[in-house]
């Protein structure tokens, strides 16, 4: 379990309420094997919130839920953003609770990124707003479900990736590799492609080696 400033960034799925399987809504693929709409319960999610096929996804047309990470945010959302409460329990919330999966999923991602940018940023003004932009993405993940729906989390993280985006020019100085942003690598196979250096921001790698 990775931890920082008190906040898991590890999916704990025995103290989440199942939010994953829930409120996104997936397409039948090569990464799920059937429709499912947005706010609908996958049918492979049990009464415990636990996945029922769990140890055959991958087999069972499910490789897309095995690359899936919400990074701590589904059991922050249980746990701490609704205290405990799930939305089987209490319907009323339901909603509530997705919409606030969708904003709070992308808060934790980010301070991922954030953390491993200061990490890597030695002492000076840059590494000093990564620090500013962390603790304020961490203050964001406490709010409440009110202020997690009135965030402008686009703005937000369009914000912090201009930091994320410098830390990384920094980081490779003077051994720049291939710039593939954007890049649609879709089921690439990459085993053998020299990526030291290189600048993957916002390409497309699903089902990549």
């Amino acid at each position: 379990m990775r931890v920082v400033g008190g906040r898991e960034l590890r999916a704990d799925c025995s103290r989440c309420a199942g939010v994953c399987c829930v409120a996104p809504a997936f397409t039948a693929s090569a990464d799920f094997a059937i429709d499912k709409p947005a706010g609908r319960p996958c049918p492979n999610l049990g009464a415990d919130f636990r996945c029922g096929i769990h140890t055959e996804l991958r087999q069972r047309g499910f490789p897309g839920c095995t690359v899936f990470d919400c990074f701590g945010a589904g059991q922050h959302l249980t746990q701490h953003t609704f205290a405990g409460r799930d939305w089987r329990a209490d319907p009323a919330i339901a909603q509530r609770m997705f919409d606030s999966f969708a904003v709070l999923r992308p808060l934790h991602e980010l301070l991922w990124y954030l953390t491993e940018a200061v990490r890597l940023t030695p002492p000076g003004a840059l590494r000093d707003e990564l620090t500013a932009a962390l603790d304020e993405t961490g203050r964001l993940t406490d709010g409440t479900p009110d202020d997690l729906l009135a965030l402008d989390a686009d703005a937000h993280r369009n914000r912090a990736n201009r930091l994320l985006s410098r830390a990384a020019e920094q980081a490779r100085a003077g051994r720049a590799g291939p710039d593939r942003r954007g890049a649609m690598l879709i089921g690439v196979n990459l085993r053998r492609t020299p990526l030291a250096g290189a600048n993957l921001r916002g390409a497309c790698l699903i089902g990549a080696d």
